[in-house]
């Protein structure tokens, strides 16, 4: 019940949200021929990844032209989307390193959940618990992988928008790692289909952990430790806070944590050098006749 009355206060500012910046769109039409728009009706605010757009009217406009270049951008790539993604899936789970280690975390989760290691851990976790109300929920919805895909997404299309090239190719890779991580999450709770401390179907593994790993692997692949370390804090805190809200075992955080490190690394891994329409984007020096230096395509067929 709690939960649920959190998700209604959640939804409940969505919508106020929204109404308000309706409300400020109509505004800016009545206000436009007296000159008095900037005094009234700029306060609806729209929310972008590294921008904030005021002006509602302004803001949903750029939202609407932003979310085209997701859309056209996806379309041309469409093609050459499900190849990436079958190669690099097939790399990451046929991988000697890859393999020993979801081995090593399913043997640690079947062990931890048949020899009461889970229940003694959840009984540990039951009083007093950390995280209540707000922050709970906050957290809940920051490690929620439906979040990191569509920040994914934001960041993809903004990146296509303005034909920045390279930090739409890490967009895609962090999209195709999460894409794959979910895949893989839903299909094993399936399969396995048991209950959570708190009575929740479809507890192991748990989609939190794995796509708040997958996020931080990645970014630790791209930007390195300055970045990558309080990725991973983050992705802790929410593993953590999956075990004191009783939502996931042990075992859970375990094989999904591990499922998102080795996930997330190898598609990054293997994207980190800059692509242009399927060529490699590698420098180029010459001297034949006299020093040269630039950059060259790169494509092997």
């Amino acid at each position: 019940m709690r939960g649920y009355c959190w998700n209604r206060y959640w939804l409940g500012l969505v919508f106020a949200g929204l109404i308000f910046a309706v409300g400020c769109a109509s505004q800016t039409e009545q206000l436009s021929e007296t000159g008095k728009f900037l005094g009234s009706a700029g306060a609806g605010l729209v929310s972008l990844p590294g921008k904030v757009i005021e002006g509602s009217k302004e803001g949903l406009e750029e939202l609407s032209e932003t979310s085209g270049y997701l859309l056209e951008s996806a379309t041309i790539n469409i093609e050459d989307w499900p190849k990436r993604i079958i190669e690099d899936t097939k790399e990451t789970f046929l991988k000697p390193d890859n393999m020993i280690a979801l081995l090593l975390a399913g043997g640690a989760s079947i062990a931890m959940h048949s020899s009461g290691a889970d229940k003694e851990l959840a009984e540990n976790f039951d009083n007093p618990r950390v995280f209540h109300g707000f922050t709970d929920e906050s957290i809940n919805i920051i490690g929620s992988p439906w979040t990191h895909l569509a920040a994914s997404s934001l960041w993809y299309a903004t990146s296509a928008k303005n034909q920045d090239e390279f930090n739409k190719q890490r967009a895609g890779a962090m999209l195709r790692a999460l894409g794959v991580t979910s895949v893989i999450t839903m299909s094993l709770k399936v399969i396995r289909d048991n209950e959570s401390p708190n009575g929740k179907d479809w507890a192991w593994p748990s989609a939190h952990a794995a796509s708040s790993f997958t996020v931080a692997s990645v970014l630790d692949e791209f930007y390195g430790p300055r970045v990558g370390i309080p990725a991973y804090a983050g992705a802790c805190l929410v593993s953590y806070r999956m075990i004191d809200s009783g939502d996931h075992w042990g075992s859970d955080i375990i094989f999904g944590a591990t499922l998102g490190w080795v996930v997330g690394h190898t598609f990054a891994g293997k994207h980190k050098e800059l692509e242009v329409a399927g060529f490699k984007v590698v420098p180029y020096m010459a001297g034949n006749n006299g020093p040269a230096m630039g950059v060259s395509f790169v494509k092997q067929f």
